[in-house]
C-alpha cells in the first residue's frame, strides 16, 4: 500500500489532539517535503513520514516509549517499512541508521522546523524577512525554545551536506506558504 497524505493526517489526528503538536507535524511535513525533489524522493511518502514522526507523542511522551511504542500502531494501520523506519530514525536514542535521504531529511527538518516556527512566533512579521543570521543568533540563546536540541539542528544540516545558513533558508521558505496554518502572521494580513 502506498499511503496517502490524507491517511497519515487521519492517523495523526486520531492520536494527537494538541494544537502545538499538530502544527509541529505540519511544519516538519512542509520542510521535509521541500527536500524530496532535491534528493529524488517520493514527495507524498516523505509527507506521510513527516506527519507521522510524532503521531504517538501524546500517548507515549517519554524516551522509553516514543516513538518505538508507536511502531505496532503504524504496522497495524498498514504503513510501509520505509515510513516506519523513517519515523524510528528521527529518535537518537534508538540508533536507527539514517541511511536514506528520507531519514536524513526528516531528522534534519524536525528540530529546525520547530525552532524556525518559534522564531516566527516572536516576530511581528512572522517568517517574512527571517534571515539565517537571526535564527543562528537565537540558537545561541539556550533559554529560547529551550526544548530544541541545538546539536540535532547542526547535525541535521551536516547530514544533508548543507551549510546551516542554506538549510535555515530552505526551512523558512518551506514554512512561509503555511504560516497561517502554523498560527503565524502572514504577508498582507
Amino acid at each position: 500500500m502506498t499511503p496517502t497524505r490524507e491517511q497519515a493526517w487521519a492517523t495523526l489526528t486520531r492520536y494527537t489532539k494538541g494544537e502545538a503538536l499538530l502544527r509541529h507535524a505540519l511544519a516538519v511535513e512542509a520542510s521535509t517535503a521541500s527536500y524530496a525533489a532535491r534528493f529524488d524522493g517520493d514527495e507524498t511518502l516523505w509527507r506521510v513520514a513527516a506527519l507521522l514522526h510524532d503521531f504517538d507523542y501524546e500517548i507515549h511522551p517519554t524516551i522509553e516509549n516514543h516513538p518505538q511504542d508507536g511502531e505496532p500502531i503504524l504496522r497495524e494501520e498498514g504503513y510501509p517499512d520505509e515510513v516506519i523506519d523513517a519515523v524510528l530514525s528521527h529518535a537518537n536514542h534508538l540508533s536507527v541508521p539514517r541511511d536514506t535521504a528520507l531519514k536524513r531529511a526528516l531528522f534534519a527538518c524536525d528540530e529546525l522546523s520547530g525552532f524556525v516556527h518559534a522564531c516566527g512566533l516572536v516576530r511581528p512579521t512572522g517568517l517574512e524577512g527571517l534571515e539565517p543570521k537571526s535564527v543562528k543568533k537565537k540558537l545561541k540563546q539556550p533559554s529560547f525554545a529551550a526544548g530544541v536540541s541545538r546539536e540535532d539542528v547542526y547535525e541535521g544540516a551536516a547530514l544533508l551536506e548543507l551549510e546551516l545558513d542554506e538549510h535555515i533558508r530552505n526551512v523558512v521558505a518551506a514554512l512561509q506558504p503555511i504560516a497561517g496554518e502554523l498560527g503565524l502572521p502572514t504577508a498582507g494580513a
